[in-house]
């Protein structure tokens, strides 16, 4: 149901039920709602990538900090420091969900600038550690802080921008990923070569300088995030008089402010958000095994360790670059499930080229075949999820819920990868491209599921229906982005 005369560019964008954008009640001049987008998208995208990079950085530095005498210092042995992660990753499953409803009922500024504090707290808490239990502990709590944070943005740009413009704000995640992995490591090699100062080992001044920067950057950066969207600080009086009628207009899909429980019930009948979770489950051990393969393959071509860092760099530009390019399109088309799809195949391909040869140049060389298709698929399963459900409420629960099955992944990655299978890791890898072809044949379900609902509302509606009967999204007011 889409209002006439208005293209799809960010300045004019189609107006229709599905994004909550109901524009025979209220009428907004798309020039006007244009400007107000451009000034989220210069105050608050920015602030969502540096937050998530310097998250990212806490939480995966851990892996830095174990070269620098970690696992010695504090006396781990066996399968402890797998442990850690392990048990981290808990956290992050069993909090996902509780801070994105947090951001829904208190708003980003108050909820994401609660997990800020105390990440930051727990990244200094890490320096001082010095037992197994303490590491435990610390990490799980860390995890859990930082649990919300790709979540609590990616909703946040869901009530913000319409369907077919939300991709390349949420793909701020993946991007975050690209730059912490490719300068993450010679931040770490930077502060390796400091040694021991004042009695404290190098990985315990990794800790200290992380969290002097994220404390300062990131305090900073607090401050450009809006209480409401509807009376953020950078608007001017009509701009909030816009995004006031914006929300008023988007009432009959998103839904009441406050959180209603029955769509929590509602969201786990929806076979939607459970396919959807499991296909993101599987895509996302292969997500996780990249993470500890590439470094090792090029380890492998016998480089030191400073080289290993720097040629791991035009692997992430081009991850990065094949990101933008692909959600760009995929937010053009207004397609979701044929990008997912097309991105499991170099998925697949990339890391079967590891498995196929022991040649480390080819292993090599399948690290850019693999990336071209890493993270848009999370990218686009984010965004495909986000923009479909609704009303708020429905989303606010539904999108971190299906992204909690998919971070289960962790605990399988991380019995995939033992370090005593290096470097080829040919079980992990063997098993990441199985899990990806299964993946991409889940997402063309997910997209055969909601061609199908839309094909019944059609019918509906060719019929002079005005009702189905339901709510929110199975509405015949949304019809869903395939």
């Amino acid at each position: 149901m889409e209002s006439k005369g208005l293209s799809q560019t960010d300045s004019e964008s189609p107006v229709d039920y599905g994004s909550g954008e109901v524009g025979p009640i209220i009428h907004i001049d798309p020039v006007k709602e244009a400007a107000c987008r451009k000034k989220f998208d210069k105050y608050v995208v920015p602030v969502s990538v540096i937050f998530l990079v310097l998250s990212t950085l806490d939480r995966n530095n851990l892996g830095n900090a174990r070269v620098f005498g970690f696992d010695h210092d504090l006396g781990l042995h066996g399968g402890q420091f797998g442990n850690i992660q392990t048990l981290s990753s808990v956290s992050t499953v069993l909090f996902e969900v509780p801070w994105v409803m947090a951001v829904k009922r208190w708003g980003a500024k108050k909820s994401i600038g609660t997990a800020f504090v105390l990440w930051s707290i727990l990244t200094l808490g890490t320096a001082f550690i010095h037992t197994y239990a303490q590491a435990i502990v610390i990490r799980m709590l860390l995890n859990a802080a930082e649990a919300g944070l790709a979540q609590g943005f990616a909703f946040l740009f869901s009530t913000i921008y319409p369907r077919e413009l939300a991709g390349k704000r949420i793909m701020t995640t993946n991007l975050a990923q690209c730059i912490s992995g490719a300068f993450g490591g010679l931040f770490a090699y930077a502060i390796q070569t400091m040694g021991s100062r004042n009695g404290l080992a190098a990985w315990r001044w990794l800790f200290i300088i992380e969290f002097l920067i994220t404390i300062v950057i990131c305090g900073v950066g607090l401050f450009f995030l809006p209480s409401e969207v509807e009376s953020a600080w950078f608007l001017n009086e009509e701009e909030k008089e816009t995004m006031r009628l914006k929300k008023q207009r988007d009432f009959m899909i998103r839904g009441a402010e406050k959180l209603d429980p029955k769509w929590i019930k509602i969201a786990l009948k929806d076979p939607f958000v459970w396919l959807l979770g499991i296909a993101f489950f599987t895509s996302s051990v292969a997500i996780n095994g990249f993470g500890v393969f590439l470094p090792t393959i090029i380890a492998g071509l016998g480089f030191a360790s400073l080289r290993v860092n720097y040629m791991t760099i035009p692997v992430y530009v081009l991850g990065a670059i094949s990101l933008v390019i692909q959600v760009y399109y995929s937010d053009k088309l207004r397609r979701r499930g044929a990008f997912i799809v097309g991105c499991c195949v170099p998925v697949a391909v990339g890391y079967l080229m590891c498995v196929g040869t022991p040649n480390p140049n080819v292993g090599y060389a399948g690290m850019f075949v693999l990336v071209i298709g890493l993270y848009p698929i999370s990218t686009l399963a984010v965004t495909w999820i986000a923009t479909n459900l609704s009303p708020d409420s429905k989303r606010a629960f539904g999108m971190p819920f299906a992204y909690s099955i998919a971070n289960i992944s962790n605990l399988v990655s991380s019995q995939l990868y033992p370090s005593q299978q290096g470097p080829r890791y040919i079980q992990g890898n063997a098993v990441s491209a199985g899990l990806t072809v299964v993946a991409g044949f889940l997402y063309g379900s997910c997209w055969l599921l909601l061609k199908r609902r839309n094909a019944k509302k059609a019918k509906l509606i060719a019929e002079g229906a005005t009702t189905n009967g339901l709510e929110g999204d199975m509405s015949l007011d949304s019809m869903y982005i395939l």
